[in-house]
């Protein structure tokens, strides 16, 4: 029985966190690995939504550190599925500082987040297709779909790589 679509605004997730002094490092700045600490949970939200909440990180790609992000600033994380393969899906997340003294907004970093759902066996299961229905939506998924197909690519030439012993 074939598995119904899903509309990349079903699973749409906002969540926003205030950066406090435990997130910082002693020169103020917010550790890049606490922003993608957080991503990875909001990426996890948003696939759970798309498909099952039993799913699991398998990759983090084109993590782009724009500018700094400094302690009691309001951090915004905007995902969204971009793509899906048959167990795999591809989350988009951007990720906005807000000064809450201006209300001035920055666009700070932005990463792509490849999830797969598990069945109650914890192998990989079927994801709900996705239903583009706007021009920018079906831009991301052609999108996702050039950066899956470039990581497989890629997997596959590291495996050659290995499997010669580097020859």
């Amino acid at each position: 029985m074939p598995i119904e679509g899903k509309k990349v605004s079903e699973s749409r997730t906002e969540t926003s966190y205030l950066m406090m002094p435990q997130h910082a490092n002693p020169a103020g700045k917010i550790y890049g690995g606490t922003i993608l600490s957080m991503a990875d949970a909001v990426a996890y939200m948003c696939a759970a939504r798309h498909s099952t909440p039993n799913c699991v990180t398998v990759a983090l790609d084109q993590v782009d550190f724009r500018e700094p992000i400094n302690i009691g600033e309001a951090v915004t994380f905007k995902a969204s599925v971009n793509y899906v393969g048959h167990t795999s899906m591809e989350i988009g997340i951007r990720i906005e500082a807000e000064d809450l003294k201006t209300g001035k907004r920055r666009h700070t970093n932005s990463c792509y987040f490849t999830m797969v759902a598990l069945d109650e066996k914890g192998r990989p299961a079927p994801v709900p297709p996705l239903i583009t229905k706007t021009p920018d939506e079906r831009r991301r998924f052609q999108e996702g779909r050039i950066r899956r197909d470039h990581s497989k690519e890629l997997s596959a030439k590291r495996q050659a790589w290995n499997d010669t012993g580097g020859k």
